[in-house]
């Protein structure tokens, strides 16, 4: 069993020998430097997922002195934010961070992602959603509708993964040993196109990562179709995914060369704006 990491250089040309959350002077822009440093760190922890990485590489990767990153690593598993596997040393988001996750709201992605939904709600006719990545699945947050359209209502609905285009979305994008643990057990057929052998969905998820959206044909609802595109993060892991759908005479599948770019490029803004607010 290989032996936890340990600093080969106490001397760290980079920060102080204080503790690693102590507070610093934060100068004109009343950043505290220790902490920014641990929230770039545990970002970098989150991208490696889902095998985790050394303190090496992520010190590297975040461009610290090894002797800060293991330091800072170190409290930050004392606080359960992280984890030490003791087998491979590497590090992985720790269950602290899915209990804050689990309480937390999205009021701040949808205030981001709305101007962009309404906008291609109205460019397209159709109603335009916003589902994010959860724990068993997705559940939808926002949702634009037009004025003259009668639509179903999603927000709150968490929907099965293979009978629709938002499910499909997500499934393509995530990390295969991930996506079969979100296909635990039969796929149900709703309908007489929703695809419920596993080497037919395997091949729509490639079509899928092919073309940059999943289409969706009347697979859970006989009349409802439509196209999504996953808002992707760090390392292109899907945060949330974009939806463009609506009755099958509104939105056949000859609009779905049209409708798939438009939702691309929605998703794309939003991942934008996402990571935008990050930064701040």
């Amino acid at each position: 069993m290989p032996k936890a990491e340990r600093p080969v250089n106490t001397t760290d040309t980079t920060d102080t020998a204080e503790s690693p959350l102590a507070t610093e002077p934060g100068g004109a822009s009343g950043k505290v430097q220790s902490l920014e440093r641990a929230i770039i760190l545990l970002q970098a922890t989150a991208d490696s997922a889902p095998d985790g990485d050394t303190a090496s590489n992520l010190a590297a990767r975040c461009g610290l002195n090894r002797a800060t990153a293991w330091r800072l690593l170190s409290t930050l598993e004392q606080h359960g934010l992280v984890e030490r596997s003791p087998v491979t040393n590497r590090y992985t988001i720790g269950f602290a961070v899915a209990l804050m996750a689990s309480t937390a709201g999205f009021d701040g992605l949808i205030r981001r992602a709305h101007a962009t939904l309404r906008r291609v709600s109205e460019q397209t006719g159709e109603t335009a959603n916003l589902a994010v990545v959860q724990q068993l699945g997705l559940t939808y947050i926002d949702e634009v509708t037009p004025p003259v359209v009668l639509a179903a209502q999603w927000l709150g609905r968490q929907v099965p993964m293979h009978a629709t285009s938002t499910g499909k979305a997500l499934l393509a994008w995530l990390p295969e040993q991930e996506a079969q643990s979100l296909l635990d057990g039969p796929l149900d057929a709703y309908t007489d196109t929703t695809i419920t052998g596993r080497a037919r969905l395997r091949a729509e998820l490639e079509r899928t990562r092919e073309r940059g959206y999943s289409v969706c044909v009347g697979e859970m609802e006989r009349n409802l179709y439509g196209v999504s595109a996953p808002v992707l993060g760090g390392r292109g892991r899907p945060f949330a995914v974009v939806s463009i759908w609506g009755p099958h005479d509104r939105v056949p599948e000859s609009r779905f060369a049209a409708l798939g770019p438009l939702v691309r490029a929605a998703a794309e803004e939003i991942a934008q704006a996402a990571q935008g607010a990050q930064a701040l």
